[in-house]
């Protein structure tokens, strides 16, 4: 693993534990999902062999299940909440994270409706860096 790979994942542990310490408990449960997500991930792409096995594969996925609820319980409960950023940003990344999901396990709908996805891409993306505008622009830098 780089240096900055490495450097991403550390600062990436550190916001979730930030968040699940400091936060409210919907963003402690998003931010550690999210990284759990990340981790499983890196695991599937780094570690194909390791991953094969049917034991292990079947494992890997009930965990990736897990923390995909735990995302949309926490977004659900940002709407609930009334916590419109959070959850705008919530829903956008699980837009995105579908729209890569299509993209590893159908890629010949991809090649087929490549300029939807990719408007979808660039759309999801766009609102993604709104969202921060916002938030830099509330002073709430570390969101």
């Amino acid at each position: 693993m780089t240096f900055i790979r490495l450097a991403i994942f550390a600062l990436l542990a550190i916001n979730a534990v930030i968040y699940a310490a400091a936060g409210r408990a919907a963003e402690g449960i998003d931010a550690l999902a999210w990284f759990a997500l990340l981790v499983l991930f890196e695991i599937e792409a780094r570690c194909p062999r390791w991953t094969h096995p049917a034991r292990t594969a079947a494992t890997l996925g009930l965990l990736r299940l897990v923390a995909a609820a735990a995302i949309a319980i926490a977004a659900l409960t940002f709407v609930r909440e009334e916590e419109w950023l959070d959850a705008t940003n919530a829903w956008l990344w699980i837009g995105v994270v579908a729209v890569l999901e299509l993209e590893v396990r159908a890629p010949s709908l991809v090649v087929r409706f490549r300029r939807t996805v990719t408007a979808l891409s660039i759309a999801l993306y766009a609102a993604l860096a709104a969202v921060a505008l916002v938030w830099l622009a509330h002073g709430e830098w570390f969101d």
